[in-house]
């Protein structure tokens, strides 16, 4: 996306368009005119936030009026203003404007009455057109693009703040989306890793399993819509990696985000779960809104948290830890990307999740060969080894995690380094590699 002139161009085009659609209604209102024409706008290039929006999407000219009206306060605040005091040079009461004050924003901001007015005047069969497009079968709903604030109860939904997603407003303005920030609001860390598929060791039947993901990502799209198959099955893909820790879930998450071009975001859990009624749901429903058609792979770390088996009703409090369950198991079903569940064991995690899963995939921890190839693959070319320091040996003697082995010869790394010791020597890692089972609570 390009982000120079031309998108600026572009924009002083939507500018000119939407003043040239409100004057001409405010002409009709104020009886300077009976009738007026707008055409059609003109973008100078494909490449544009603006342009590849509306090649996307090919708004009609009633849906792209509606955007360009939500749009307008984003990039030039006083513009309803400015416009109205034309009119009302005096001040006065507009209801049939339909604006609103934002909490911060000192200027006017429209509602769906605005595009009403705007768009279709007195005529009720176009004031029907335009409250059409704030249904939540339209697509404005659907990609999340657009919406109404919510009033109160009782009054008109249409006098609901017209409110755009803002990340399509970044990129009708920049011309790209940039990453989100791990907050309140957005509960995920981006992630990702330098390593390849060379680096990790796995069993062959792990990672055929691993194959199937990415199989899923490169042919999802042909299935779904060119052979039909949209009807028969659900979006998206959901897998279960299970294992003890560090033997290489978030790493393979990571792969195959790399792998496929993919964003991997790892969600917080601890920022997901509330023990306030329904703010569980709200959370969720932030998040999942936040990733929807956007490819993002979601890798819910330790997921027994909010994935576990759901309990008996007892009390209030496990009938609405129930209802999270639900809740979040419909949410994942209709996640069109990939969903990975990350758990310690397979049988932490409730069957209603286990039997929606297409893939369920161990990580067990490494066998001895394949410890060995760990600790020859993590050992760096200009760590120095004592010749009678025998890896072999060590790979059989000790049960190690590949993150475990990473801690030991971190740490050996940064021993030799400070100047403690000459070379690496059996002593040395077999103190170190004790020192890991301490921190593991395998020994005291």
């Amino acid at each position: 996306m390009k982000t120079d002139n031309s998108n600026i161009d572009d924009l002083r085009e939507v500018l000119h368009w939407i003043r040239n659609l409100v004057t001409g209604r405010l002409k009709i209102h104020f009886s300077q005119i009976d009738d007026y024409l707008v055409e059609n706008i003109a973008f100078s290039e494909e490449t544009t936030g603006l342009a590849s929006f509306a090649i996307t999407h090919q708004p009609t000219f009633i849906e792209f009026a509606v955007l360009a009206l939500s749009y307008v306060p984003h990039i030039q605040p006083d513009f309803f203003n400015k416009i109205i005091a034309e009119y009302l040079p005096d001040g006065g009461d507009f209801p049939e404007f339909g604006c609103v004050k934002g909490t911060n924003h000192r200027g006017i901001l429209p509602t769906g009455e605005t595009a009403q007015f705007i768009i279709a005047g007195d005529d009720i069969g176009k004031r029907i057109a335009v409250q059409r497009l704030f249904s939540s079968e339209h697509w404005f709903a659907k990609e999340h693009v657009l919406w109404l604030e919510q009033v109160r109860e009782g009054e008109p939904a249409m006098s609901g703040r017209m409110i755009m997603n803002p990340e399509i407003v970044e990129l009708l303005t920049l011309g790209t989306v940039s990453k989100p920030s791990f907050s309140i609001d957005f509960p995920a860390e981006h992630i990702e890793t330098e390593m390849d598929w060379d680096d990790l060791v796995l069993p062959e039947t792990t990672f055929r399993q691993i194959q199937e993901i990415e199989q899923w990502i490169a042919c999802n799209e042909t299935l779904i819509n060119d052979w039909g198959m949209k009807k028969r099955i659900k979006p998206g893909y959901r897998a279960l990696f299970y294992g003890p820790p560090g033997t290489g879930k978030t790493l393979t998450a990571m792969l195959l985000g790399k792998q496929t071009g993919n964003e991997v975001f790892r969600i917080d859990l601890s920022r997901v779960i509330s023990k306030y009624i329904g703010e569980t749901e709200k959370n969720l429903a932030r998040l999942f809104d936040k990733a929807e058609n956007k490819n993002w792979i979601l890798f819910f770390d330790e997921a027994d948290a909010l994935f576990g088996k759901r309990t008996d009703i007892r009390d209030a409090h496990d009938k609405y830890a129930n209802q999270e369950v639900a809740y979040l198991l419909q949410r994942v079903e209709n996640y069109n990307g990939l969903v990975i569940l990350a758990s310690n064991q397979r049988s932490n995690i409730d069957n209603a999740f286990s039997r929606r899963f297409q893939n369920i995939i161990p990580f067990p921890m490494p066998r001895p060969e394949e410890r060995l190839s760990i600790w020859k693959k993590t050992i760096p070319q200009q760590l120095p080894l004592d010749m009678d320091l025998d890896i072999e040996n060590i790979a059989l003697r000790y049960e190690l995690s590949g993150a475990a082995i990473l801690n030991i010869i971190q740490y050996c790394s940064i021993q030799l380094l400070a100047d403690t010791a000459p070379f690496l020597t059996a002593e040395m890692l077999d103190a170190a590699v004790r020192r890991e089972y301490i921190k593991e609570g395998r020994i005291t």
